[in-house]
């Protein structure tokens, strides 16, 4: 356990050094000058090559990214070029709003896609394994911002039970912040929902069919009993382990859902950063955002590590 665990620790270095080369590299293909944005309508070449200068844009790629980087090691993420503020200070406004949005969606996810594939999985081949399937279909195959705008002019527009858009915290006002986030986090969570769905399916499928199961019903217990205490106890080992995975899935897709519903996270700072060319801002949250996908990897191999005993002992 402690050899296959250190692995994966010492692969998260050499992992996020390669995600901050790739975000560097890539948007310096984005079209347009930083220097130009910045310096306003006047553009006067004095100004922009002050802008240039002072920002290391006239520096080589190379040395660019060694300044950042290495700013980056010592805790320090830059600033922002559009708004002049620390990208750690905005890093730590944004994300307790995706983080809380993260995981209400994630929770929702569970509480729909685990019980629907259990049942699909019991009432295999009957009408309502076929119904969990196609509302998982469509899970699936559903838009995130189609879905968002479809619900807003439903839930919030025509029947007006919910605030169509904005964003209230936690300690302010709990009630309105669960209330302007319900429905941002039904969004996100649907599709995984769907996908928890069928691997909790499938899991099921398999656990019904081993020799522990038979002997138990053979004792006389309960279905229930059965189903919850034995099948799905055992089949929730890949379930869990791929429910971490997809809570670093919920963080990334968070972008188009923020944008829909004006909520002031991750995805609204990183839309914002791109169109005005704050490349601090960019590379820090996607830089962060790496991080914790690359930390929820971990947690998902120490989880199928503690939840296997076969494993333990490797």
């Amino acid at each position: 356990m402690r050899g296959h665990l250190g692995k994966r620790f010492a692969q998260v270095i050499p992992t996020l050094l390669l995600v901050s080369i790739l975000v560097f590299c890539l948007q310096q293909l984005m079209p347009g000058d930083p220097a130009l944005v910045l310096a306003g309508e006047e553009r006067d070449p004095q100004v922009v090559a002050q802008i240039r200068a002072e920002l290391w844009l006239d520096r080589p790629l190379v040395v660019q990214y060694a300044h950042w980087i290495g700013n980056v090691v010592r805790g320090d993420l830059g600033f922002s070029w559009r708004i002049r503020e620390p990208v750690a200070e905005l890093v730590l406004t944004k994300l307790p709003v995706t983080l809380q949005l993260g995981a209400m969606a994630f929770l929702i996810a569970v509480c729909i896609g685990v019980p629907m594939g259990v049942l699909s999985a019991v009432k295999k081949n009957t009408v309502w394994d076929y119904l969990a399937n196609g509302i998982g279909l469509a899970g699936l195959s559903t838009p995130n911002f189609w879905l968002g705008i479809m619900l807003i002019l439903l839930v919030s527009v025509k029947l007006g039970w919910l605030p169509p858009s904005g964003y209230v915290p936690l300690t302010e006002d709990w009630r309105q912040s669960l209330a302007t986030t319900i429905m941002p986090a039904f969004v996100l969570g649907n599709a995984i929902a769907a996908v928890l769905m069928r691997h909790t399916r499938s899991a099921m499928l398999t656990a019904l069919e081993q020799d522990y199961v038979r002997t138990a019903r053979a004792k006389g217990l309960k279905e229930f009993v059965v189903v919850v205490r034995h099948a799905l106890r055992n089949a929730l080992v890949p379930v869990v382990t791929l429910g971490a995975l997809e809570l670093g899935t919920l963080l990334s897709g968070a972008v188009l859902t923020e944008q829909v519903f004006s909520i002031p996270g991750f995805g609204k700072l990183i839309v914002d950063a791109v169109f005005n060319r704050d490349y601090p801002v960019v590379q820090g949250v996607v830089l962060v955002t790496a991080t914790v996908y690359v930390l929820l990897n971990l947690l998902a191999d120490v989880l199928y590590v503690l939840i296997n005993p076969r494993l333990r002992g490797a």
